[in-house]
């Protein structure tokens, strides 16, 4: 996991761990203040691991305060955001159990 611990100065930062199938894992990476937009990935589960640090995830407009070793699973049709409020760096492992399209196998 080392290996894909890399922040962004201006964004977070998205590096692809394995894509398999119709599912892809990858890592999330966010220094403090950095977000992840609203979105949905429609047509898939979402399975989520807080790495490190801190934050808030909102699904479907309700917010949860996470920190390391939190889990969080939510359908693609729910909106997922998550910001980093914490003064740390924050890492997430996501599991996506079907590729939406190719746009979500990207590294940002």
């Amino acid at each position: 996991m080392e290996a894909v611990k890399e922040y962004g100065a201006d964004k977070f930062t998205k590096r692809i761990l394995f894509q398999k199938g119709g599912s892809v894992a990858f890592v999330l990476n966010f220094m403090p203040g950095q977000a992840l937009p609203p979105h949905k990935h429609p047509g898939t589960a979402v399975y989520i691991l807080v790495l490190e640090g801190s934050g808030t995830i909102t699904v479907d407009g309700v917010p949860s305060e996470v920190s390391k070793e939190d889990t969080i699973c939510c359908e693609g049709d729910e909106q997922f955001s998550f910001q980093n409020t914490g003064s740390e760096p924050a890492r997430l492992y996501v599991v996506l159990s079907k590729i939406p399209d190719e746009r979500y196998v990207r590294e940002v």
